[in-house]
């Protein structure tokens, strides 16, 4: 599935990824690929990304943080998401 998230200043993210753990309003959950469509608030918390490998540009690196070679972790202070036909557009702050 197609992962895209966007912050006001910049794309930070987009790319192919096997999942996404993100900290919803009434606590964390995980989409996988063809997942149902779903629309959510996010709250403080972290963007958990596991993919096959990554690629962000020179401004978007320093926010991820590395746990392993396929997985990568992005603090948000708040955002919304949008999954639907296997694309999930993640808006945050």
């Amino acid at each position: 599935m197609i992962l895209e998230i966007v912050s006001p200043e910049a794309k930070l993210f987009s790319g192919e990824v096997t999942s996404v753990s993100l900290p919803g309003v009434n606590g964390s959950f995980q989409i996988l690929n063809h997942h149902a469509p779903i629309v959510s608030i996010l709250e403080e918390g972290t963007i958990k990304i596991a993919a096959p490998s990554f690629s962000f540009s020179k401004e978007a690196a320093d926010k991820f943080t590395r746990v392993n070679d396929q997985t990568y972790t992005l603090g948000i202070k708040s955002g919304t998401i949008e999954m639907k036909n296997n694309k999930i557009i993640v808006l945050v702050d």
